[in-house]
């Protein structure tokens, strides 16, 4: 039965609960965002007041030629000031990068039956989960996405229960861009000392997610957001976007330079691939990486893709700043955890900038 858009529990039950999504909600027809998708002013994107990021992409080949150490101060300012970058010929076929897109918009196509066989508490894997918005029963304005998100355990496990309409393109971009992902880590750790070998670096992504995002047209972009303000909770994310646009990147405010505290739009560069850095490594930088605090504007014109890699250390991982940092600081800025403290506070509360780092702060901070 089709939802009365003005009454929230109604609307709720039809696009959370029963599995039809913003996009179940867009297909019955709209012509103004519901109460439920309104955010308040201050959370609303102004896509005329935003710049674009003007840096070119980095040429992740180069590192293997002569031009390795200018890449490599490249990669380390990008994590030290926006915590972004854009990376080309990094590895992953370009048609690859093709047919992931038109996979994502196909799957979210399907009848919603056929998705809401993944939903929390019905799903048959515990790898997979269907769902839309971020923590949908705790916001007090539901964000425009639907997704579909893949948790790898092992190549076997995960041709066994992921969704096999769009399994064999997303198992494929994992396998061909977790050696970039290792390198970016050996790059940006070894700034500090780490060996190449060091088990550390391993340790860091050693549980992987992939996502596929989708954020229907929306009649009224500029009332609501696809994703609200947040840092990634992981070590380093891996996003393709497609060629609409729409993401958004927060530069901190920098007295000594000058530079005031905005967001920038990070704009769709063809056969790029987005690099962001998330809180696990500002932590273990003791804050000298910054895990960018990042957020997604809706569309009026066409739905929107993405597909994020998202790559963890494993839930029993004791994290912290490296003790070399530490004692080169004369102080941490972060206390030790286990990751799985971490993640259940980081998925148990709404977005909300970067206030998931709080948890691990330490009282000097």
């Amino acid at each position: 039965m089709a939802p009365s858009f003005d009454d929230s529990s109604s609307l709720y039950n039809f696009v959370v609960r029963d599995g039809n999504g913003v996009k179940g909600m867009v297909d019955l027809g709209l012509s103004m965002v519901p109460e439920a998708y309104m955010q308040p002013p201050k959370e609303r994107i102004d896509k005329e007041k935003a710049r674009k990021h003007e840096q070119p992409p980095i040429d992740l080949s180069k590192l293997d030629g002569p031009d390795h150490d200018q890449v490599v101060k490249e990669i380390v300012r990008a994590a030290e000031t926006v915590g972004f970058f854009q990376v080309v010929n990094h590895g992953v076929p370009v048609d690859l990068l093709e047919s992931l897109k038109d996979t994502a918009h196909n799957f979210f196509s399907l009848p919603p039956e056929k998705k809401a066989v993944y939903l929390t508490g019905a799903t048959p894997s515990p790898l997979v989960k269907y769902g839309t918005s971020f923590v949908p029963e705790k916001e007090k304005a539901l964000e425009w996405k639907d997704y579909i998100s893949m948790q790898y355990t092992n190549d076997a496990e995960a041709l066994q229960h992921w969704p096999i309409e769009i399994r064999d393109v997303a198992f494929e971009f994992l396998r061909t861009s977790i050696g970039m992902v290792r390198n970016l880590l050996e790059v940006l750790l070894g700034n500090f000392g780490v060996k190449p070998e060091d088990p550390k670096i391993d340790a860091l992504i050693q549980k992987k997610m992939v996502n596929m995002n989708y954020y229907p047209t929306c009649p009224n972009p500029e009332l609501t957001v696809g994703v609200g303000r947040h840092s990634d909770m992981g070590t380093l994310t891996v996003l393709l976007q497609d060629g609409i646009g729409g993401l958004y990147v927060k530069v901190e405010e920098n007295i000594d330079i000058g530079q005031e505290e905005e967001y920038i739009e990070i704009p769709p560069t063809p056969n790029a691939l987005v690099i962001n850095v998330g809180d696990m490594l500002q932590i273990l930088s003791n804050g000298r990486y910054k895990s960018a605090e990042h957020r997604v504007r809706t569309t009026s014109t066409k739905s929107r893709v993405s597909i994020p890699i998202f790559t963890i250390p494993k839930p029993t991982e004791k994290i912290a700043p490296l003790p070399q940092l530490v004692e080169k600081d004369g102080i941490a800025l972060y206390r030790e955890f286990v990751l799985a403290d971490y993640m259940n506070n980081f998925f148990g509360n709404a977005h909300d900038g970067k206030k998931s780092l709080d948890f691990a702060k330490t009282d000097s901070v």
